[in-house]
C-alpha cells in the first residue's frame, strides 16, 4: 500500500464482509449496497511521508431487504473489529447491480405483465422483452415513502441481438416491490403500436463501412512519461492517488504540482458527487421518468470494463475496481479506469520576426478516464492534467437516447421524431461537481469575479473601459450563484496566507464551461429531491461527512437533503477548508441524428492557475524533434 487514498484492494473488501458476518450483521436478507474506503483524516494524508504505518478502514451500506431497513457501518481492516453501526430509518439506498437482474428476471416471470402483454400486443412469452430497471421516484404517494420500487421501462427486440430500443413497449410501466422481488401491479397506458422499423449498430450488423480512412497509429517507443506505484500516479511534476467507489466510480485524491524543491496541494478530492437525468413529457407512461444515476444506481457499479477497447490511444495503464455483490462475494470490474498520455497541439508559440527564430512547444496532456453504462445511456468521465497547471475535468454523454412510441403521424410538443412512431423525449442532464480545493494548504479564500465596464467619463473618454471585479465571498449564503454571460463570471479561490512573487495571494481560478438552467419548476417532484440544481455554485466548508449533493439517500427521498439543507446554517467559507461544488448541465433536444447511438456530447470545467506560479509553468517544456520530410 502506497498510500493512505488508495481504494480498497479485493482482500480488503473480502475482510470488511467478513467482519461484518463475524459481528452478526448479516442476515439472510441482508444487501452489501457499498463497501469503500473510509478515507483517513485530512491533516494525516498532508502530513504523509510515505514512511509511516497506515490505518486502513472500511466504509460499508447494507440493506436488509425482510424488514426494510438501512444500516452504515466502520470497521477496522487493521485492528480486525467493528468501529459503528448505525440504523437509518426511513431511506432507501441505492439499487444494487444484483437487484437490477433481478427485477428484470421478475417482470418477465410475472403473471400480470403476461398477460398484460398478450392483451396488448398478441404476445405468447417474454423470450425477446428487454427490462430496464428504472428508480421509482418519490410523488407523495404512500408506497413511495414506504416501499422498496422500482418502475422499469421494457423494450421488444426482434431476435436476441436485436436493439429492442427500436421497439419500445410504450402502455405498459410494470411496479416491482424490490424487497419482495415481485410486479405488485402493471400500470397500463392504453394501446401504443410498436415502431415498425429496426435500428442496429453493432459491427456485425452494419453493411456498409467506410472505406477511405486510413491506420492511425500512436507510438511511444520509450514508454510513458508517468509512473506509478499502486494507484499514486507521479506524471511530470503532477502526483495523485487515483480512487474508486461503487457510488461515485472514479475520483482524484491529494493532486500535487512539485515546484521546484516544493510540492505543493491544489485539488485534495475531486468526485461527481451526484447527477439527475429529468425528462420533459408529461404524458402519463413519460412523467416519472427521472434518474439519479450516481445515488439510485451506482456510477462505480456501471463502470465498463476497458479491456476490449475504450478511446485510448497509445501506451495505457488500467486501474481495476474492485467491489462486492450485494450479498458480499467479490466483485472485480477489471480495468475500471485507464490512464495515457495525448498530444494536445500548440502549448505555446512565439516567432520574433527580426531574428526569424520561431519557438513552438507542443502541448501533452495525461488523461485518467472511466465509462459508466447505465441502462441506454453512457457518461464517459474524464480528467486531464496539462504541462501549464490547468486542470480539466470533462464528461462525455453517449450511448442510446430513452425512446417512446407514437401512433402513426402523431407527433409530441415534448420530443423529436426520429424514426417512424418512434420519439425521444426532450431531457436534461445535471451533474454536481465536489472539487475539495487545498490550495498551498487549507486556508483558502473564494471570490466571484465579474467583468464590469467603467462608466463614460474623463477618465474613460473612448468608452472602451472595463475590470474584473473581485467579491470576496465570506457566507455560505453568499456564495451561492448562478452563471453570468454578460459579466464573464468566473471564481477565484486564494490561500491568502501564502503570498506569490508579486506579493498577491497564490490562487486559481474555476472557468465554467457549457451549461444551463433546469426548465421543470421547483415544486417538481423531481427538483425537490435535486435541491443541487438550484443553483451553478455552491461553496461550503469542509465536512467530512458532506459528500453527495443531493444528500446521502436520494433514492426515494422526499427531498431537502444535502447542499440545501447543509447551507441553512450560513457557515463561514473565508480563510478556512473549503469545498466548491458545480453543478453544470446539458439540455437535450433529441434529433434523428442522435439515432440509433449518439454521437457524444461534451460538457465540462477547468481550473486554471492565476498567480500560482511565477511564470508560466509551461515555459520549461522542451521543443519537439522535428520529424518532417521534404515532400519532393
Amino acid at each position: 500500500m502506497s498510500h493512505p487514498l488508495e481504494p480498497l484492494t479485493a482482500q480488503e473488501v473480502q475482510l470488511a464482509v467478513a467482519l461484518l458476518k463475524h459481528a452478526g450483521k448479516v442476515t439472510p436478507t441482508t444487501r452489501f449496497v457499498s463497501v469503500s474506503l473510509e478515507e483517513p483524516d485530512k491533516a494525516s494524508v498532508h502530513a504523509f511521508t510515505g514512511r509511516e504505518p497506515i490505518t486502513r478502514e472500511a466504509f460499508a451500506v447494507l440493506f436488509d431487504n425482510g424488514t426494510n431497513s438501512c444500516f452504515e457501518a466502520v470497521v477496522s481492516l487493521t485492528d480486525r473489529k467493528l468501529l459503528s453501526w448505525q440504523h437509518i430509518p426511513g431511506v432507501q439506498p441505492s439499487m444494487t447491480a444484483d437487484e437490477q437482474v433481478e427485477c428484470e428476471q421478475a417482470v418477465l416471470a410475472s403473471p400480470e405483465f403476461k398477460a398484460a402483454l398478450k392483451r396488448q400486443y398478441g404476445l405468447d412469452d417474454t423470450k425477446l422483452v428487454m427490462v430496464d430497471i428504472w428508480s421509482a421516484g418519490n410523488y407523495g404517494s404512500e408506497e413511495d415513502r414506504t416501499m422498496r420500487l422500482a418502475r422499469p421501462l421494457c423494450f421488444l427486440r426482434m431476435d436476441p441481438t436485436d436493439n429492442g430500443y427500436a421497439k419500445p413497449i410504450e402502455g405498459l410501466r410494470p411496479v416491482v416491490d424490490l424487497n419482495a422481488m415481485k410486479v405488485i401491479r402493471v400500470d397500463e397506458h392504453g394501446h401504443w403500436p410498436l415502431p415498425p422499423q429496426q435500428a442496429n449498430y453493432a459491427a456485425d450488423r452494419v453493411k456498409n463501412f467506410r472505406t477511405d480512412i486510413k491506420p492511425l497509429s500512436i507510438m511511444q517507443p520509450e514508454g510513458p512519461s508517468f509512473t506509478t506505484d499502486g494507484y499514486a500516479v507521479s506524471w511530470q511534476k503532477w502526483s495523485f492517488v487515483i480512487g474508486f467507489t461503487g457510488r461515485e466510480g472514479l475520483i482524484l485524491n491529494h493532486l500535487c504540482y512539485q515546484d521546484g524543491a516544493k510540492k505543493r496541494s491544489v485539488l485534495y478530492r475531486g468526485s461527481l458527487s451526484e447527477m439527475v437525468v429529468p425528462y420533459g413529457d408529461p404524458a402519463p407512461q413519460q412523467a416519472r421518468k427521472n434518474a439519479f444515476d450516481a445515488g439510485e444506481y451506482g456510477l462505480g457499479y456501471c463502470a465498463n470494463s476497458l479491456e476490449l477497447g475504450c478511446d485510448c490511444l497509445g501506451f495505457i495503464k488500467y486501474f481495476d475496481g474492485h467491489l462486492c455483490t450485494s450479498r458480499g462475494e467479490p466483485l472485480t470490474i477489471k480495468n475500471a479506469i485507464c490512464m495515457h498520455e495525448e498530444d494536445y497541439g500548440i502549448l505555446w508559440k512565439h516567432t520574433d520576426r527580426r531574428l526569424n527564430t520561431p519557438e513552438v512547444r507542443r502541448s501533452r496532456r495525461l488523461v485518467i478516464s472511466s465509462i459508466a453504462t447505465v441502462e441506454n445511456y453512457e457518461y464517459g468521465f474524464f480528467w486531464y492534467l496539462y504541462q501549464d497547471g490547468n486542470i480539466q475535468f470533462e464528461i462525455k454523454l453517449t450511448g442510446i437516447l430513452s425512446l417512446g412510441a407514437l401512433p402513426p403521424g402523431v407527433t409530441s410538443p415534448y420530443g423529436a421524431l426520429i424514426a417512424p412512431q418512434l420519439y425521444a423525449p426532450n431531457h436534461q442532464h445535471f451533474f454536481n461537481m465536489r472539487l475539495d480545493l487545498d490550495l498551498d494548504g487549507t486556508a483558502n479564500s473564494a471570490y466571484q469575479v465579474d467583468v464590469v465596464p467603467d462608466a463614460p467619463g474623463p477618465k474613460n473618454p473612448f468608452e472602451n473601459a472595463f475590470r474584473a471585479q473581485a467579491k470576496l465571498l465570506r457566507t455560505e449564503q453568499e456564495s451561492k450563484a448562478n452563471l453570468s454571460v454578460e459579466s464573464a463570471r468566473i471564481w477565484k479561490f486564494t490561500n491568502p496566507t501564502v503570498l506569490n512573487a508579486i506579493g498577491e495571494p497564490v490562487a486559481y481560478k474555476f472557468m465554467p464551461g457549457d451549461n444551463c438552467c433546469p426548465f421543470a419548476t421547483k415544486k417538481a417532484w423531481w427538483r425537490k429531491r435535486a435541491g443541487f440544481v438550484d443553483h451553478h455554485v455552491w461553496i461550503t466548508p469542509y465536512r467530512k461527512e458532506e459528500r453527495h449533493a443531493a444528500g446521502n439517500f436520494p433514492n426515494q427521498s422526499q427531498g431537502g437533503d444535502g447542499l440545501p439543507r447543509w447551507t441553512q446554517a450560513n457557515r463561514s467559507i473565508s480563510g478556512t477548508d473549503l469545498v466548491l461544488w458545480y453543478t453544470f448541465g446539458h439540455t437535450h433536444l433529441p434529433r434523428p441524428e442522435d439515432y440509433p447511438v449518439m454521437p457524444a456530447a461534451y460538457i465540462g470545467f477547468m481550473l486554471k492557475p492565476t498567480g500560482f506560479f511565477t511564470e508560466n509553468p509551461g515555459n520549461d517544456v522542451p521543443p519537439s524533434m522535428s520529424h518532417a520530410k521534404d515532400p519532393a
